[in-house]
């Protein structure tokens, strides 16, 4: 079989935690019947996205592989032209939309003249599969695409990047609601969901064109006497005048960053898209696309532990831990030299507040979180100075951590009332919910706080907009173990809630019950996942 040579073209103005993604998706795509060369526009406006275009284009070159072109978008005497994004939409404008026609008929020249068999014109905002491009190439077709789901507007329904005709029938148009027009997109959405090739009107974003097409006349730019938006649809149109048939490719269903919340979903299918045994993306990029920072760190605020749990829950947890971030929150005994000495020998950001900040709960969790993250963690666990895993977790965290699927861990956490029990009563149970304490950290990724004074939770709200993963692994909260901690907790929720408004008052009056309902505890249990869903934050 003859290898096919490709031209990768992409114009790129990208943040770099979307970027950065990408490109690790082009390092990584298989390459069986095809070799590669790549144009790269760089229309950056943030330097670091810049270099990481540079960093990337060294790598190939060092490989002797590809041959990357970088041309700078940023040059000449033109007003610069500003692309803006946020999470509602891309906003666009003619002049843009010009600009970005011109580089891409620029790629078709550039692949016309090297006597590429095809030309693949990407997105920088989409993460492809691994077979992408061999899928593409073996759909022997002149234009393909392909399929990716987006949710364009905020709240609305994910649709398809391909349509039958006009703007983007059947999806949209002033018959939207016609027998036509409904059968229509029942019609498609059965092929999209079912892998296959399958004609279409309109198509873009990820497309294949094949010497075939790049003989014709085929261009982005504009045809004066249409209205239609988007250089893909004349692109399209004049395809369809010349004859050249338009397709979608839906065995291999890419994925859209369409705003950075789409990152977490972004990051999830590239880890579980990763091909077995495949190094080269990490040979590519090890160095560019990270700056890899510790793998697991764990994340905690203190406040006076001295004589408490903290001693034991450090030496337990420096055996899993990669690093550690501890806000100390204005203790005024040895709590500091506990942390300094029982995590001596491992990576530690120590944070002193002169002035605790627990009175405004968010504040604090924001300042952990903020802390936690400037170490470009892997992992981010969450405890409080109280809490510490039975004793299996040592062991089977590693395997949390290496399982490609999960995002978020979720927990249940067992209230001791003193050495060797566990509270459970209908005011304290909350073993029975799985709670978030383990997470992936996503840059670029905007997090979402639940803003309340007090009980806003350890993580920011939206991290769980992708599904967690339940554990059977159990967490020790030795906070209420004490009759004198009881005591102490029960006065501090009588000042900062009075009312019971970020709580519930049934619990906090309970906090001193004379008989509460204790279970012995057994460190053995053989707990299997529960199929109950997460409800708590805190």
């Amino acid at each position: 079989m003859t290898t096919r040579r490709v031209l990768i073209g992409s114009p790129v103005c990208q943040k770099q935690s979307i970027l950065a993604l990408f490109l690790q998706a082009a390092a990584r795509l298989t390459q069986r019947t095809w070799t590669c060369d790549y144009v790269l526009v760089d229309d950056n406006e943030d330097p670091a996205s810049r270099l990481l275009l540079v960093q990337f284009a060294d790598s190939l070159r060092s490989e002797g592989k590809s041959k990357v072109e970088i041309i700078d978008g940023r040059s000449g005497s033109s007003p610069r032209m500003t692309y803006y994004k946020d999470e509602a939409t891309h906003y666009w404008n003619d002049d843009l939309i010009d600009k970005i026609a011109g580089w891409k008929d620029h790629m078709i020249q550039l692949a016309r003249d090297g006597g590429y068999d095809a030309l693949l014109l990407v997105d920088s905002d989409l993460i492809l599969h691994p077979e992408t491009v061999e899928s593409l190439l073996e759909a022997d077709r002149p234009i393909v695409s392909s399929l990716f789901w987006t949710r364009w507007q905020q709240g609305g329904p994910e649709l398809p990047q391909v349509w039958i005709k006009d703007h983007y029938w059947p999806w949209q148009g002033s018959d939207e609601a016609s027998p036509e027009a409904v059968a229509a997109r029942n019609d498609l959405l059965v092929k999209l969901q079912t892998p296959g090739v399958y004609e279409v009107g309109g198509l873009g974003a990820c497309t294949l064109i094949s010497r075939l097409a790049l003989d014709q006349p085929i261009s982005f730019q504009r045809i004066p006497n249409l209205s239609l938006w988007g250089e893909d649809r004349h692109f399209c149109v004049r395809a369809a005048a010349l004859g050249i048939e338009l397709a979608v490719d839906t065995h291999y269903p890419i994925v859209h960053v369409y705003r950075e919340s789409d990152l977490l979903k972004a990051h999830q299918f590239f880890r579980t898209t990763e091909p077995a045994g495949s190094s080269r993306a990490k040979q590519v990029f090890e160095l560019l696309v990270r700056q890899a920072g510790p793998k697991l760190v764990l994340s905690m605020v203190a406040c006076n532990e001295e004589g408490r749990y903290l001693d034991d829950a450090l030496r337990r947890h420096r055996e899993y831990i990669d690093g550690a971030v501890i806000i100390d929150d204005g203790s005024t005994d040895a709590t500091a030299d506990i942390i300094h000495e029982r995590l001596q020998g491992i990576p530690l950001y120590y944070v002193r507040n002169e002035q605790s900040k627990f009175t405004n709960e968010i504040e604090l969790r924001r300042q952990q979180w903020n802390a936690t993250v400037q170490l470009n963690p892997s992992w981010i666990l969450n405890l409080d100075a109280d809490e510490y895993f039975e004793d299996r977790f040592t062991q089977d965290v590693h395997g949390l951590l290496a399982n490609s699927a999960a995002h978020t861990y979720c927990f249940r956490l067992y209230d001791f009332w003193n050495e060797h029990q566990y509270r459970e009563d209908e005011f304290w149970q909350a073993h029975r919910t799985y709670r978030p304490f383990l997470t992936r950290y996503v840059a670029g990724f905007p997090y979402v706080w639940n803003e309340m004074k007090l009980h806003c939770g350890r993580f920011p709200r939206n991290l769980m907009d992708i599904m967690p993963t339940l554990s059977p692994l159990r967490l020790k909260h030795w906070g209420w173990a004490r009759e004198s901690d009881r005591r102490l907790k029960a006065e501090r929720y009588e000042q900062l809630d009075p009312g019971a408004r970020y709580g519930w008052k049934e619990q906090y009056d309970s906090i001193l019950s004379s008989n509460p309902r204790l279970i012995n505890w057994q460190e053995d249990e053989n707990a299997v996942h529960s199929k109950s869903i997460p409800t708590a934050m805190k």
